[in-house]
Parts: C-alpha cells; sequence; structure tokens
C-alpha cells in the first residue's frame, strides 16, 4: 500500500520542478526495526476510498478510472496555489521561508519522503523530530513546547501512536501552529463558525472537496461518520452541517450500526472496520470514504469503487489531498505570521495612574503603582518569548535576533530630547522623554517606546540623584532603574580593569624576561604541544609574519612578536569605578615589592566615562562590538606606534564580559508603556546617548507609525551635538524631530538670576514672578534652538512646568521661542499628573514629524582634526576661536599620524555653559576654547579632546545624597531615592 501511495505521489509531481533542498533543523529519522507510528486521535489521516456497488466486496482500483485525474488535478491546484501565494509573499520577504515541524515517535521513512516532496513542490522547509516509539507523555509535550518557540517554525504535526494523543499533548500545541486543526482552540473557532481565524482539519476538507468535486450534492444528503474519534469527527460533522448534509456519528460497537447504515447516503470510516461487520450492511451505491488512519503513518486499508458516478476512484486520493492541504495550512500559517511581523497598533494595557496633590517624592510614586510582568509587556509589543531574559519580574534583556526577524520592517520615527543650558539641578529632559511617550501610547494610541541612558551610581549617591524621571513620569520600579540595573555597568567595570591590568602587567614582564623566555610563556608547550591562540595568530599577520607553528620563528620575529614596548608615558588608559571618588583622581601603582620597582603615576575614571561604555552605545551587533573592542587603542610604542587591546591579546576576554551587556533593557513607564533603559556614557565627558542598538530595535517595534524618542545628556550644545555629529554618523538613522526642553527656573538664571546651588533652598527669584529674568534669559534658548536648526532638524520646544511658573512667564517663554524658529513650543504637565499632561506635546511632535527633514551633519570628518574643533567650538559654543596647549598638539599630530584623523570629536566640557566657564550663563560671546588635552577612543571610534580643567573622575559633595538614602530592613524597602 505504501509503495502504491508513493507511486502515486511520484506520478503526480513529475511535471513540476522543486525549487531546491530543504534546510533541516534536525536530524530526520532512520528506518529500524520494530513499531512506526499509529492513528491519530479521531483518524486525523492517510485515506483510502471506496465505493461498493451492488453488495459487491470491494477491490483494487483501476488506475485507469477518471477518478485519479480529478484527483491529480485538484492536488496539483492546492500545490500549485500555495506555491504561488508563498512566491508573493516571498517578494516582499525574499529570506522568508515557512518550516514544517513534524514530530515523529516511531519509524516511517516512506511518510517522510513523501512530505518532504510535498514541500519541495510549495517552496516550504519541512523537518522530522524523531523521538523513539515509546516516548512518554512528558518527553512528547517537551518537543512541542521547544518547537512553539522555534521562531523558524511556522507550522506543527504530530505523528504519535493513538495512545499519545492525550488532551495534554494536543492543547501544548500553540493553535497558531496548529496546522492540523487539532487544538481545543482551533476547533472550538470552527464550530463557532469563524474558519477564516482558524485551522481545519486537513482531513475533514479532503473529504468534502473530493466530494463536491466528483459532483455529490452534499445537501440534504444523510452522512454517517463510524469510528472516528475528537478532531476529525468533530470537524466532519461540522463542515457536513455547513454543507446542509444531516450528518450522524455512530462507534462500531453502537446496537443500531446496521439500520444506520442503511439510511446512510455517504458513510465515512474513521477507524479500520471490525471484521464482525459484513460489508452487506453497506447498501450498494453508497459512497464510502475510509479515514481509518494517519495519513503520516502510511497505513491505509482498502481501496474505493464507484457506481453511480461511473469509473473507479484510485487508493489514496483523500490521503493525497489532505497531504496538499495541509501544506495550504502552512502558507496561511507562514502569512499570518508575516502579517503579525508588520506593522500593528499595539493592543497594550496601560496602567491608570491616580494623581494626588501635592504629588508625592518620586519613590513614593514610584512604589505605589505596580508594574506589568515584564513578559506581558514584551508580548504586548510584539516581542517573541525567546527573545527576551527575564531579570526578576520588571526587568528584561532582549536578544539582538529580534533585528534579524524584523530587519523587513519599516523604521518608525526618531525623535531626540535635548535641552537648554541646565542648571546643577537639571531641568528634565528624562522626565519630558517619559512624559512624551506615555502622552502619546497611553492617550493618543500611538505605538512609542523611550530609549534611555542607564544611570551611573556616581550621581545617585552623589548630587544628581537617580534618572528615572520624575513625579507622574517615571521608569518603574525606579530603585531598580537606579540601582544596578541589570549588572551593564558592573560589566564595563570588568572589562576596562581587565585591559587596564594587562597593560600594567605586560610592560613588567616584558622588563624582567628575555625574549625566549617571554616567548615560551606566551605560547606554551601544553600536552607536547605548541600552538599559537586565535589572537595571537591575528597578531602575526598584523606583524607581516605569516607562519602558523611557533616553532619556525626567527628570533627576530619572536622578539617582534612577544615585544609590545609600550611607552608608559603614552598610557591612555586609566581604571574605573562607578562612584564619585575625587582621590582616585591622581594615584601611583605599582608600589608593592612583587612588581620590582615599576610604577608610574595613573588615575581612575567614573566608569560611564570608559571607551567600553562608549563602544557598547555606538555598537550595532556582537561582531562589530568585539572588533571595536580589538581596536581600542591604550598607549604607543617606543617606536610611536599604536598599542591596541587586540595586541594585547585580551579582546576575547573583554568580548565574553560584555556579551550580556550588549541586549538592550527592558522596561516600563508608570502608565505601562515600553522603555529600554541601556548604556549610559556622560554627555560632558563622553557622548552621552543611550545605545544605538536599543534605538533600532524600538524603531521595528513601534512599526512605521510609530515613535522612539531618546535623550541627549545636558544641553543641546553637548548631548545634542554629540547625536548628531557621532551617534548618527555610526547608526545611519536620521532623526524627525528634536524636542528641546526649557524650564522658567534655568532662563531665570540665564536671565542673570543668582547662582543655583545644588542641596541650596532656590532664592525668591526663582519662585516668584519674574518677567523681566525669564525673558532676558531665553537668549540661551534662541541660541540652542539655533543650533539644532544647523542640523536641519524642526524644534518643538517643550517647557517644564514646575507649580511656581506663572502663566505669563510660560505664555512668554512659549512666544519667544516660536519667533526663534521653533516649530512649537508647549507646555508640559506630565510631573503632576502623567501622559495626559504632555498631549499637547505629543500632537506637536507628530504634526512636527510629518514634515520633512533636511538633516545634516555639521562637519565632513575627512576635515583635519584641528578644522573639526574649531568648527564645533565656533557654530556650537559661540567661540572666537581655540587654544591648543602643546600637548595636545601633540596628540593631534600623533593621531594624525597614526591614521586617526577621519574620526569626529567628541568634546569633554562642562555641561553649565556654553563656554568652558560654569559660572558663564546666557550666550557667552567673543571667548577663546582652550584645549588642554586630546584622547582618542579609536574602538568607540572618535577622538576626545578635554576643554579646560575637565575632570573625568567627578567628587562628592559635602552633603551626598546618601545621607537620604536608607533600607527597611523588614520590608526591604529603598527610602529616598529621588
Amino acid at each position: 500500500m505504501g509503495k502504491r501511495l508513493l507511486l502515486v505521489w511520484r506520478q503526480l509531481r513529475r511535471p513540476l520542478q522543486p525549487p531546491g533542498p530543504p534546510r533541516r533543523l534536525r536530524v530526520p529519522c532512520r528506518a529500524s526495526s520494530g513499531g512506526g507510528g499509529g492513528g491519530s486521535r479521531g483518524g486525523e489521516g492517510l485515506l483510502g476510498q471506496r465505493r461498493l456497488q451492488n453488495g459487491q466486496a470491494p477491490s483494487s482500483c483501476s488506475p485507469g478510472g477518471r477518478t485519479p485525474a480529478m484527483r491529480d488535478s485538484i492536488v496539483r491546484e492546492v500545490i500549485q496555489s500555495s506555491k504561488e501565494v508563498l512566491s508573493l509573499l516571498q517578494e516582499k520577504n525574499p529570506a522568508f521561508k515557512p518550516v514544517l515541524a513534524i514530530i515523529q515517535a516511531g519509524d516511517d521513512n516512506l511518510m517522510q519522503e513523501m512530505n518532504q516532496n510535498l514541500a519541495e513542490e510549495a517552496g516550504l522547509n519541512i523537518t522530522h523530530i524523531c523521538l523513539p516509539p515509546d516516548s512518554s507523555e512528558a518527553e512528547i509535550i517537551d518537543e512541542i513546547l521547544k518547537m512553539n518557540e522555534d521562531t523558524r517554525v511556522h507550522g506543527l504535526a504530530l505523528q504519535i501512536s493513538e495512545n499519545s494523543f492525550s488532551n495534554k499533548v494536543l492543547n501544548a500545541l500553540k493553535p497558531e501552529k496548529d496546522v492540523d486543526g487539532v487544538t481545543d482552540i482551533n476547533l472550538g473557532k470552527l464550530v463557532r463558525g469563524d474558519a477564516h481565524e482558524c485551522f481545519v482539519s486537513p482531513v475533514a476538507k479532503a473529504v468534502i472537496e473530493l466530494l463536491e468535486k466528483s459532483g455529490v450534492n452534499l445537501d440534504g444528503k444523510k452522512i454517517l461518520v463510524v469510528g472516528a474519534h475528537g478532531s476529525l469527527e468533530a470537524a466532519l460533522q461540522c463542515l457536513f452541517q455547513r454543507k446542509g448534509s444531516m450528518t450522524m456519528s455512530s462507534q462500531w460497537k453502537t446496537p443500531q450500526l446496521q439500520s444506520k447504515l442503511h439510511e446512510a447516503d455517504i458513510v465515512v470510516l474513521g477507524s479500520p472496520k471490525p471484521e464482525e461487520i459484513p460489508l452487506t450492511w453497506i447498501q450498494p451505491g453508497t459512497t464510502v470514504l475510509n479515514c481509518s488512519h494517519d495519513f503520516l503513518s502510511g497505513k491505509v486499508g482498502g481501496g474505493c469503487q464507484r457506481g453511480h458516478f461511473g469509473g473507479l476512484i484510485e487508493e489514496d486520493d483523500v490521503s493525497l489531498l489532505a497531504a496538499a492541504l495541509r501544506i495550504q495550512n502552512m502558507v496561511s500559517s507562514g502569512r499570518r505570521w508575516l502579517r503579525e511581523q508588520q506593522h500593528r497598533r499595539w493592543r497594550l494595557h496601560c496602567l491608570k495612574l491616580q494623581p494626588l496633590s501635592p504629588v508625592p517624592s518620586d519613590i513614593e510614586i514610584s512604589r505605589a503603582q505596580t508594574p506589568k510582568a515584564v513578559d506581558v509587556l514584551a508580548k504586548e509589543i510584539g516581542l517573541l518569548a525567546d527573545e527576551i531574559e527575564i531579570y526578576g519580574k520588571s526587568k528584561a534583556k532582549v536578544r539582538l535576533s529580534v533585528l534579524e526577524r524584523l530587519k523587513d520592517q519599516a523604521d518608525g520615527k526618531y525623535v531626540l530630547v535635548a535641552g537648554i543650558t541646565p542648571t546643577p539641578l537639571g531641568e528634565g529632559k528624562s522626565t519630558v522623554t517619559i512624559g512624551l511617550v506615555q502622552a502619546l501610547t497611553a492617550h493618543l494610541n500611538v505605538n512609542s517606546f523611550a530609549c534611555l541612558r542607564q544611570p551611573s551610581q556616581g550621581p545617585t549617591f552623589g548630587v544628581k540623584g537617580g534618572a528615572a524621571g520624575g513625579g507622574y513620569a517615571q521608569v518603574i520600579p525606579m530603585e531598580e532603574f537606579n540601582l544596578h540595573l541589570t549588572g551593564d555597568i558592573h560589566a564595563i567595570t570588568a572589562a576596562n580593569n581587565l585591559l587596564a591590568a594587562a597593560i600594567d602587567t605586560r610592560i613588567l614582564h616584558e622588563n624582567t624576561q628575555t625574549d625566549k623566555a617571554l616567548y615560551n610563556r606566551l605560547v606554551p608547550l601544553v600536552n607536547g604541544v605548541r600552538e599559537f591562540s586565535e589572537i595571537q595568530l591575528a597578531r602575526l599577520k598584523k606583524l607581516g609574519i605569516n607562519k602558523t607553528d611557533p616553532s619556525t620563528l626567527t628570533e627576530e620575529e619572536v622578539s617582534k612578536f612577544a615585544r609590545l614596548s609600550i611607552d608608559p608615558s603614552t598610557i591612555t588608559w586609566q581604571r574605573v569605578l562607578d562612584t564619585n571618588d575625587r582621590f582616585l583622581r591622581k594615584i601611583t601603582i605599582g608600589q608593592g615589592n612583587t612588581e620590582k620597582g615599576y610604577s608610574r603615576q595613573a588615575q581612575f575614571d567614573i566608569a560611564v566615562a570608559s571607551e567600553i561604555m562608549a563602544v557598547l552605545a555606538l555598537t550595532d551587533s556582537l561582531a562589530d562590538m568585539k572588533a571595536r573592542l580589538g581596536r581600542m587603542v591604550v598607549a604607543s610604542d617606543k617606536s610611536g606606534q599604536p598599542v591596541t587591546a587586540d595586541d594585547l591579546g585580551v579582546t576575547g576576554a573583554l568580548t565574553v564580559l560584555m556579551k550580556d551587556a550588549i541586549k538592550p533593557n527592558l522596561m516600563q513607564t508608570l502608565e505601562g508603556t515600553p522603555v529600554f533603559v541601556h548604556a549610559g556614557p556622560f554627555a560632558n565627558i563622553a557622548h552621552g546617548n543611550s545605545s544605538v542598538l536599543a534605538d533600532k530595535i524600538a524603531l521595528k517595534l513601534v512599526g512605521e507609525e510609530g515613535f522612539v524618542v531618546t535623550e541627549a545628556g545636558f544641553g543641546a550644545d553637548i548631548g545634542m551635538e554629540k547625536f548628531f555629529n557621532i551617534k548618527c554618523r555610526a547608526s545611519g538613522l536620521v532623526p524627525a524631530v528634536v524636542v528641546l526642553v526649557a524650564t522658567v527656573r534655568a532662563l531665570k538664571m540665564h536671565g542673570g538670576g543668582p547662582s543655583v546651588i545644588a542641596g541650596v533652598p532656590l532664592k525668591k527669584e526663582y519662585t516668584e514672578e519674574n518677567i523681566q529674568l525669564v525673558a532676558d534669559g531665553c537668549c540661551n534658548l534662541q541660541k540652542q534652538i539655533q543650533i539644532a536648526q544647523l542640523f536641519g532638524v524642526p524644534v518643538v520646544v517643550a517647557l517644564n512646568v514646575f507649580k511656581t511658573d506663572t502663566r505669563a512667564e510660560i505664555d512668554l517663554v512659549c512666544e519667544l521661542a516660536k519667533r526663534a524658529g521653533a516649530f512649537d513650543a508647549v507646555p508640559c504637565y506630565h510631573w503632576s499628573i502623567g501622559g495626559k499632561g504632555s498631549v499637547d506635546l505629543a500632537r506637536a511632535v507628530r504634526e512636527a514629524a510629518s514634515k520633512r527633514s533636511r538633516f545634516q551633519f555639521l562637519y565632513d570628518v575627512q576635515l583635519p582634526i584641528v578644522e573639526k574643533i574649531r568648527t564645533i567650538a565656533q557654530a556650537v559654543y559661540g567661540a572666537k576661536d581655540i587654544e591648543l596647549s602643546p600637548e595636545a598638539q601633540a596628540k593631534i599630530d600623533r593621531y594624525t599620524q597614526q591614521g586617526f584623523g577621519n574620526l569626529p570629536i567628541c568634546m569633554a566640557k562642562t555641561h553649565l555653559s556654553l563656554s568652558h566657564q560654569p559660572d558663564k550663563k546666557g550666550v557667552p560671546r567673543d571667548f577663546i576654547l582652550p584645549i588642554s588635552d586630546v584622547r582618542a577612543s579609536i574602538g568607540a571610534g572618535f577622538i576626545y579632546p578635554l576643554v579646560g580643567t575637565m575632570s573625568t573622575m567627578p567628587g562628592l559633595p559635602t552633603r551626598p545624597c546618601f545621607y537620604d538614602i536608607d533600607l527597611d530592613t523588614e520590608t526591604e524597602q529603598v527610602k529616598g531615592l529621588f
């Protein structure tokens, strides 16, 4: 029988050309002795058909009748239609190729070949997962769950014994992958009349199709389904009833079976006929269809004859058609999956706010709101279960594989939040960012994502406090956001300090060993074999030594390979710590006796100033991050050539330490909208923007009509300038709108108001109406608008309103901002009432984003380093010129000679003024900008000038924030964070 079925299939497929061999996800089953797969629940399976007439016993059917030709035509039509639909889908999605997974417990290579051939004809992939015939229910369910979560698999079928088809097994299948229509959800939809929303049993559909194509009018016919169970019985009854048939169901041992068989016009056999039931019980002229075994198992009984219709129907008609209809279901599954990947409005369950007045502390507000489980949030925004790694209840890392899955998805609109020159207290850019996305998603029903930097623990325990936003526009839980998160900064610290240790250790060993001894330790004999590591082979290639056998190097080559000859005076790589500690700004290392007299002056930087943080923020893949880490220049050798992490052999280890940190962290706002928190470089001593990867993933997830709102540190002259000239060059992304945050408080400071000092109460000028101070201070706002316009991007001013601001002050700021060229200027109240208070801002941003952006870079990277620095100083800061220290000039000359002159510039400058002097407010003019030093972050990809006396390690104030931070030892709740 099996050979006949395969022969029928081979005859059918001859004229069609398969598109190519399928991709296997697992090793296919091999034939072996012993039992094979049995029938399925309800006989979902390989079907033969018989026609009894004139009381004759069934006989084998001649292949020469017209029914096989009809069957072939139907099967060809189904396969060809599936192939055409799939081709259309692949035109728009070239990498898309649906995969059918078949979980098989037993041995049946014959049906494997048939399924594979069918899939090839239609252009699908197929994989068989082979289990032992005696596999337990738990083992089968385990494989089902794996296939459920495998994003490459779009359809799943079971080829297991009938005894294994429990409800638990069947309903372990994801309904959206259940191409046999056996789950309760698919059956329920079918019964309810929603066949277009579910998968229908291909066997039941094949029975109906063959009868109708044979010319049978099912309306009014009496149908008897005998011996069927479960899904097949339910599907057959439902489909026949929809055709107007009177359907009865019976088991073989039913007492009234003979009379029912006599009355039936059509009999469908759902399981093998017992021998004690004579064929004479079936009336001559009755159409009989045999559905007694799983069509995957290859076990079929009987043939068929056809009386009233004339001619003969060949065996296996229904089996072939059912197989083809399963392929059709597979294509439908793939089409649904693609549709889900395309832009859609999220079905996001937003969290309700109940704002209080007066507004409680940030941590009280955060704690009063219960966040959604992060896996629920992930599902709502279109992430798959295997694309997230959950940390606790409210945080998850998102795997980079989502970018590959959504690579054909159009990006959403890209919005940058920047600000005017701030007070030491900050003006609320993070708060505006959160308020804006809460307004867009929770109140305007627009997909939106916030992308924020991870805060350093230095400011959290120092002066500024946390960075989760504030009031009713926060990321929650705010204590988890501000403390540790998922450990990314700790990973950066570990990687950075490993590299620092490698530098000094290498100098020590080179100073105390001969070439031969050094080489023997670098390339040791292990189990009698000496081999270069992969990174050592890369160094040999860089040195022009084309050898792979360590024993073949000459003495000169050994010395060249083993010695980096680092010049200690050129070391630029510092150790880091994520704590504000002024006493680590200048230290002496190597004073222990074991360091054999090798000591030097060094320093600690704050961890977020590490070049590894900048690499994390600018990379676009794991491979790119590894390459960037390897390119990091840590010093020069004694001949003036750069020494890199690759040269030190530490790149692989750094990548291992950073392998989890590269994945963006998913959290949520107070209103349950999604937030990525990833990377945290300072804007005054680094480039001050969250990660490229977080932005890219978010832009795919929101879809073409959605918005991604990211924030750049400090004023537009610092964070925004670096966002455009560094981050946008690295990412290739083009911003649609700049939201420029201003406060009446900061404008009064720029208008000549008294100094604002952290920890000291504000003077009355800031708490009472003062129109003149506001008007005078708007010069800084106007300058920052002009800076944004240098890049050709429309500006919307967001006035972050405080409770002490008056209507006259608010109206004046908005009016002057529009006169200065802002697209719009909107007062925002998100701090006190949440996203509802930023709906006007959200509408203004949407309108501005609909205009065409004329984005351009400020300078050509091919310009000399000095000219790029001068361009920023004059066009952005308003300086008259720059002044280079001898050390800075020497560094520029060295970096240019080393081939690094074509990198963008990342200025390290105070954030408290447009100039290099923090006390110069408003818009300073005609000043000379002093460049005291220049460093190179080659892995990150920028040159790093230091302006004035800029420090890369902050200090603690007289009264740090840590005085107010405590832990309730009974509830384990954090107190005092803000």
